[in-house]
């Protein structure tokens, strides 16, 4: 039975979708004003992976995951590029699918732009100001009353006044209350004319939190079963998507019994740098697209797997080459393995069991990944049709966090992707040539010399029985 953690509660609770079978589930995605960092990584795999886990245990999903391309942020680059938004932003749009490609992550079922809701986020402005949720000031700004939603704050787990405005809500502008943020912003006259848009308002364009409730009551209702995205975005984001969201449905006489905008609300870990987060903002951050030029994405995943998804991870190369290290292992396990079994996972099996029990404990990937690395091991002790089986099921259970899939021999000889790749395969092949030649003439000092001068090149020799010799980069 799987369990969620729900950072709305503070507990695991059981997962129960709203309909039987069915999970509806939308995650923050990238404001698209440059490429992606590593940050973002994390965020796509970590939701790629709970996606396929639920689909894995037999539920339908419609997965949603939003695109910001209106943002002060795109404005000033695009200002400062002297280019027009939608340039830009499908610039970076389609940067941010090659990477997601790349890391070999699947596609949402649905990626709406924020550009291609603003009658939506206009409805539900005009619904909050009904209910007397919501005023215009006389700069022109649209803001939510922050203190007229009682159950503002249950999500950061603080009162009003503890509460902070937050790095991206501005203070001033004619607001009634520092907290109270804004929903649609007046257009500025020297802004270019695709940043506004007609409202009841007057030109502008819409806050950033309006564009989620906008987009995802659009997609998936006004009540649906997770809500996703970074830790960072708890507060004050999602924060301020409940009380629009449920502000706009219910007004100010919400009731204890009413359903809430979201039932599970997940956040996955912050990425540090030398135990700081990593932000474009310190400096400290590395886009996916550099990161990959020197790992494969296959160890970049398992890296980022490796960690529970709440928990913070630090990066660094260092955690990199450990990662590829746990995958050489797993991946050299099966390539022992001539002819692998395609049969269906018996679910009574010990290691179905440990993994199911593990992945449904709140995603629980390090223990599954534990789990994997046990089943190699039982792997490599094995004999005959018991050690294709225990193959079969590595491989299979490892499909549903996408590792495993590739050849493992061609796993195990690829090399660095940046360039620095040693020595290639003809060239290894001709020193194993000369290897076994030399021990054919008996002159073992010369076939220990070539396997010494080889492990030096970073390539590792195996022999098996029979005369073969196998090789895996170190």
């Amino acid at each position: 039975m799987l369990q969620i953690y729900n950072t709305l509660s503070r507990s695991k609770q059981v997962f129960k979708p709203i309909v039987p079978g069915k999970v509806k589930m939308y995650v923050c995605g990238m404001t698209v004003y440059d490429f992606c960092h590593i940050g973002h990584a994390r965020v796509m795999i970590v939701f790629d992976m709970v996606v396929r886990w639920l689909r894995a245990s037999g539920y339908e999903v419609i997965y949603v995951r939003n695109i910001t391309d209106i943002d002060d942020k795109i404005i000033k680059r695009a200002v400062e590029n002297g280019e027009p938004i939608a340039a830009l932003t499908n610039r970076f749009i389609e940067a941010m699918h090659a990477d997601s490609e790349a890391l070999g992550l699947m596609h949402p079922d649905q990626e709406p732009r924020a550009t291609n809701y603003i009658k939506q986020m206009q409805g539900m402005i005009g619904r909050l100001i009904e209910n007397e949720l919501a005023y215009q000031v006389d700069e022109g700004d649209v803001n939510f009353a922050v203190r007229l939603f009682p159950q503002y704050g249950q999500l950061s787990g603080k009162s009003l006044d503890e509460l902070n405005a937050g790095e991206r809500v501005a203070i001033g502008g004619g607001k009634r209350d520092p907290l109270d943020f804004v929903l649609w912003k007046s257009a500025k006259p020297d802004e270019p004319a695709d940043t506004r848009w007609k409202s009841p308002w007057g030109e502008g364009r819409p806050g950033w939190h309006i564009e989620c409730s906008a987009m995802s009551c659009d997609l998936l209702g006004e009540h649906f079963d997770i809500h996703g995205g970074g830790a960072d975005l708890q507060f004050p984001h999602h924060e301020n998507e409940i009380a629009q969201s449920e502000g706009a449905l219910y007004g100010q006489a919400r009731k204890a019994g009413d359903d809430p905008f979201v039932n599970y609300w997940m956040h996955n870990g912050h990425i540090r740098v030398n135990e700081e987060k990593m932000s474009k903002s310190l400096g400290n951050f590395f886009l996916i697209r550099d990161v990959l030029k020197s790992f494969d994405p296959e160890v970049v995943r398992f890296f980022m797997l490796k960690a529970h998804y709440r928990s913070p991870i630090n990066y660094s190369d260092a955690q990199l080459e450990e990662a590829r290290t746990g995958l050489v292992r797993l991946y050299t396990a099966l390539a022992q393995v001539p002819v692998i079994s395609n049969t269906p996972l018996d679910p009574a099996s010990p290691w179905v069991e440990r993994f199911t029990a593990a992945m449904n404990d709140d995603f629980n990937t390090p223990e599954a990944i534990a789990v994997l690395f046990d089943l190699a091991t039982e792997l490599n002790r094995a004999q005959g049709d018991e050690k294709s089986r225990l193959a079969n099921t590595l491989r299979s259970l490892a499909a549903s966090l996408n590792f495993l899939q590739r050849d493992p021999t061609t796993f195990l000889q690829a090399g660095s992707r940046d360039g620095d790749q040693g020595l290639d395969a003809a060239a290894i092949e001709v020193q194993i040539a000369a290897r076994v030649a030399a021990k054919q003439a008996k002159d073992f000092a010369k076939a220990d010399a070539i396997r010494k001068h080889l492990l030096e090149q970073g390539v590792v020799l195996e022999d098996k029985p029979g005369g073969i010799t196998e090789w895996r980069r170190a």
